[in-house]
C-alpha cells in the first residue's frame, strides 16, 4: 500500500526532528532525591522550559543525589546516552565524581551551583571541561574588597567580624584589599556574636571616629549593630555580605545598610522569559533561571560548534552569550569573566541595587 505524499513528508519531518534532537541531547544533573530535591526540581523545571522555548534539543535527566555515588552514576548514564553537554550539578561531591567520566568522553559541563574554587583552578591538571555559571567560593570576598575600597576611599572605615570562618575571611579579605589600595581602617576588632546588644562595640567604633564599618557576620548581629548605632545617633553606615539575605529576625535591618551579594535573578531576568515561566506555572526562584540560562548557553554553543565543525568546548569559551539572566562570558578557566556580586542598599523595606563606583 502506497502512503500519501503528505503522510510520507510528515513522517520524514518527524524523523529529522528526532535525529536533530538526538544530535543536541543535553544532560541535566540535579539532586532529585534527598534533602536537596527541591533545588533539583528547580533545575529540571528551568532546563525543560528552556528546551521547550528553543525547540531544538532533548534532555536526558539524571538524579545525582548530591553525592559521589550519584554523580558517577549520572555521568555513566550521560555517556551511554551520548549527550553532548551537561548542565546542572549543585554539589561538589557529585560533580567531582562525575567529571573524570565525562572528561574521558570529552563532554563539557555547565554547572549552576558548585562554588568550589579548585573545580576550575585545576583545569590544566585535570582536563575537566567545567564552565561555572554561578560564582566561585572566593567571588564574594573579592567583590567586598573591590566595591568597598572604591566606595569608601575617602571615608573613615572600620572592619569587624564575628570570629567565624566566614566572617573572619570576609573581614580579612577586605582589610588586605584596603591595604593594597593604600587605605587603612581606623578600627579592627572581633565582636561577640548572638548577644542582645552591641552598644559597647558601637561605642568603640564611634570613639575611633569610624563613620562606616564592614561587619563580617550574620543578619541578626548586623541588625542589632544598626539598631544600637541609631540609638546612639552615631550615624555609622554598616555593610555586610550575602548573609544579610537570611530571613528577617526580631530586629529589622537599619535603613541604609549595605550588602554585597548576588542579585535576585527574577529581578534582572528577561521579563518575557519570566512571563513564559508563569504561563507554565513555574515560579522563577532558586535555580530555575540559572538552569534556563545554562541550557540557552548550551544550545547556542551547540549551534556554533555544528556550524563550524569544531569542538563544543571551543564554542563555550571566549564569546558572549545572551541569556535570560543577562550576558554571560566564561574566562579561560571556565569561570564567569565578570564577578556577579553587586552592591545593594536597604531602603527600609528591602534591598535595592546601587550603582557602584
Amino acid at each position: 500500500m502506497r502512503l500519501p505524499m503528505r503522510t510520507l513528508a510528515l513522517a520524514a519531518g518527524l524523523l529529522l526532528a528526532r535525529e536533530a534532537a538526538a544530535q543536541s541531547l543535553i544532560g541535566v544533573a540535579a539532586p532529585l532525591s534527598g534533602a536537596s530535591s527541591i533545588l533539583g526540581q528547580q533545575i529540571r523545571a528551568g532546563a525543560a522550559a528552556a528546551v521547550e522555548a528553543g525547540n531544538s534539543a532533548a534532555l536526558e535527566v539524571a538524579d545525582d543525589a548530591c553525592n559521589g555515588e550519584g554523580g558517577a552514576a549520572a555521568a555513566r548514564r550521560f555517556v551511554a546516552a551520548r549527550v553532548r553537554v551537561v548542565v546542572g550539578f549543585l554539589c561538589t561531591e557529585a560533580i567531582e565524581a562525575a567529571m573524570p567520566i565525562l572528561a574521558e568522553a570529552r563532554i563539557p559541563v555547565i554547572t549552576v551551583g558548585v562554588r568550589t574554587d579548585s573545580l576550575t583552578d585545576r583545569r590544566h591538571k585535570t582536563g575537566w571541561l567545567v564552565y561555572r555559571l554561578g560564582p566561585r567560593a572566593d567571588s564574594e570576598r573579592q567583590a567586598v574588597g573591590r566595591l568597598l575600597t572604591r566606595l569608601w576611599a575617602s571615608e573613615l572605615f572600620a572592619i569587624v567580624d564575628d570570629g567565624t570562618i566566614y566572617g573572619r575571611e570576609l573581614a580579612e579579605s577586605f582589610r588586605l584589599a584596603a591595604e593594597q589600595a593604600g587605605l587603612k581602617p581606623v578600627f579592627v576588632d572581633t565582636f561577640r556574636p548572638q548577644v542582645d546588644n552591641q552598644i559597647g562595640l558601637v561605642g568603640r567604633l564611634r570613639k575611633a571616629g569610624a563613620t562606616h564599618v564592614f561587619a563580617g557576620g550574620d543578619r541578626d548581629d548586623i541588625a542589632i549593630m544598626g539598631r544600637d548605632a541609631a540609638a546612639l545617633e552615631s550615624g555609622i553606615v554598616i555593610a555586610g555580605g550575602e548573609a544579610l539575605r537570611a530571613p528577617a529576625g526580631e530586629v529589622p535591618l537599619a535603613k541604609g545598610t549595605l550588602m554585597i551579594a548576588l542579585p535576585e535573578w527574577a529581578d534582572i531576568a528577561d521579563q518575557a522569559v519570566v512571563a513564559s515561566l508563569a504561563e507554565r506555572e513555574i515560579v522563577p526562584e532558586g535555580y530555575v533561571l540559572p538552569a534556563y540560562a545554562a541550557v540557552e548557553i548550551a544550545l547556542a554553543a551547540l549551534g556554533e560548534a555544528d556550524a563550524a565543525g569544531g569542538p563544543l568546548a571551543a564554542s563555550l569559551s571566549g564569546r558572549d552569550f545572551r541569556t535570560a539572566i543577562g550576558t554571560v562570558r566564561f574566562d579561560e578557566k571556565g569561570d564567569l569573566a565578570e564577578n556577579p556580586y553587586r552592591l545593594f542598599r536597604h531602603d527600609g523595606s528591602g534591598f535595592k541595587p546601587v550603582t557602584a563606583p
